[in-house]
């Protein structure tokens, strides 16, 4: 039996790299019609969670609310944290969700694995992400679990024995926002991960089981399905007025797409090899740093 389970939340989310993100009439995002990535904050979130299955033998779920090419993050999400199971929560009724919304449906689905005779000791997610940029859906998540919730966590321990985690993380104090605190608690947590986590394998062990696991983390991922459930909303027991647009709270108002800056600057290519074009830059520059001499 394994010591401890860690369960992981995570999001499809745009990739705003492309610059192409697509919004249905209502405000909502067309994922359909925009290239989508494993959230960045969701990916270290996964590797805090490779950590305990590295130094503690955990049993890790990996799990996320989203259409059915969702299961791209959970695939990346698996090689990240070599999950043993992966669960999709994916049904129409739950489009348009704002955090709290999200949060139920998550709520339920880790009640639907501890209903299956397995622990969720710790529940791990990112900072937040970055189609929201809220930082709600953790906590939220948490609350309803009735879970402690500590954010921000850039390193944690566990002590098998007396189920307790000692966890740093960082915090705001008086005015500054680098104030490091340490402290314990009594599983179960949930922790958010803060974009500064970086877990360390210091020992001769720790590196040899950290290479063993990212083995079997590729294998894993190379045939991810065969770790996947997809569940709908009947299967998961979700109350459909707490899901969906008719759970959210939250009222899209508009969305306005931000233009681009026009460029002001251009562009003059010279020959670097003719010593009359060196000199007329040389004169250039020479003119917009007030005259300054150039060695």
């Amino acid at each position: 039996m394994n010591s401890i389970g860690v369960a992981v939340i995570v999001k499809l989310e745009p990739d705003f790299s492309e610059g192409n993100v697509s919004y249905n009439s209502d405000g909502t995002l067309n994922r359909a019609e925009t290239k989508n990535i494993l959230g960045p904050h969701s990916a270290i979130a996964c590797s805090a969670a490779f950590y305990s299955k590295v130094n503690y033998g955990a049993e890790v779920f990996v799990a996320t609310m989203g259409p059915p090419i969702a299961d791209y993050a959970l695939q990346q999400a698996q090689l990240i944290s070599n999950a043993d199971h992966l669960y999709l929560y994916s049904d129409r009724i739950f489009a348009g969700a704002d955090t709290l919304a999200t949060a139920e449906v998550l709520r339920c689905g880790i009640k639907s694995i501890q209903d299956q005779d397995r622990n969720v000791d710790i529940i791990f997610s990112g900072h937040r992400a970055s189609d929201g940029e809220t930082g709600q859906t953790g906590p939220q998540t948490a609350w309803k679990l009735g879970y402690t919730f500590l954010g921000n966590v850039i390193s944690y321990k566990v002590d098998i024995e007396s189920r307790k985690v000692r966890a740093t993380r960082l915090i705001s104090l008086q005015g500054f926002y680098d104030v490091v605190e340490e402290v314990e608690a009594s599983l179960p947590v949930f922790m958010t991960v803060d974009p500064s986590y970086k877990a360390q394998y210091d020992t001769v062990t720790q590196r040899l089981a950290h290479m063993k696991n990212r083995k079997d983390a590729f294998r894993k991922s190379q045939g991810f399905r065969n770790y996947l459930q997809v569940i709908n909303a009947q299967q998961l027991g979700v109350d459909a007025k707490f899901v969906g647009l008719p759970g959210s709270p939250t009222i899209v108002y508009k969305v306005e797409k931000i233009p681009k800056a026009k460029p002001t600057r251009k562009a003059l290519v010279i020959n670097g090899s003719d010593p009359n074009e060196i000199k007329k830059v040389v004169s250039k520059m020479n003119q917009v740093l007030g005259g300054m001499v150039i060695k």
